[in-house]
């Protein structure tokens, strides 16, 4: 493990050398980080770490994204998830799954009393469409070490909320 400057993200090129597979969950949100700090986390950030990646001889780059994502959304979340997306494809690596998850339901450490209300719902109506609108972080895990150990369908892969519920159960 090794812990790096994201501000200074290129003084740390020898973290990233060496790694056959990158995995990236890297994002923050609006309100912890305002519209431009989310721009530079979100995409700027992950660009960077899998150029610095592919550079350091990474072949498999994981990353989780998000439902919906589109570089031409008027929502800036979604836009800026697009863009992160088409950005990371565009490194070269010879094999790029990206993840689009729903909504994850997790456990924070901080409080944001809004997504909280929205996973006590989410978490119910999971028992009748689990697949649907949500998606336990511990599966988001599974499924991107399983995409690793199984072989590819091409040289990138989305995968949508569905595809990450099966194959974070495989």
């Amino acid at each position: 493990q090794a812990v790096v400057d994201f501000e200074h993200l290129s003084e740390h090129a020898a973290a990233f050398q060496g790694h056959d597979v990158g995995f990236c969950c890297l994002g923050t949100t609006r309100a912890k980080a305002g519209a431009d700090g989310f721009v530079r986390v979100d995409r700027d950030y992950v660009a960077q770490a899998a150029e610095l990646a592919r550079a350091g001889g990474c072949k498999h780059f994981v990353l989780q994204s998000s439902r919906g994502a589109n570089q031409h959304s008027r929502f800036l979340y979604l836009r800026v998830k697009g863009e992160v997306e088409n950005l990371v494809q565009a490194v070269g690596f010879d094999r790029c799954t990206i993840l689009r998850p729903a909504v994850l339901l997790c456990k924070r450490q901080e409080s944001r009393p809004a997504e909280w209300i929205a996973q006590q719902f989410l978490g119910v109506v999971a028992w009748v469409f689990p697949t649907a609108y949500s998606v336990p972080v511990e599966t988001v895990a599974r499924a991107m070490v399983a995409s690793v150990l199984q072989p590819g369908k091409g040289k990138v892969e989305v995968l949508e909320n569905r595809a990450i519920h099966e194959l974070g159960k495989a």
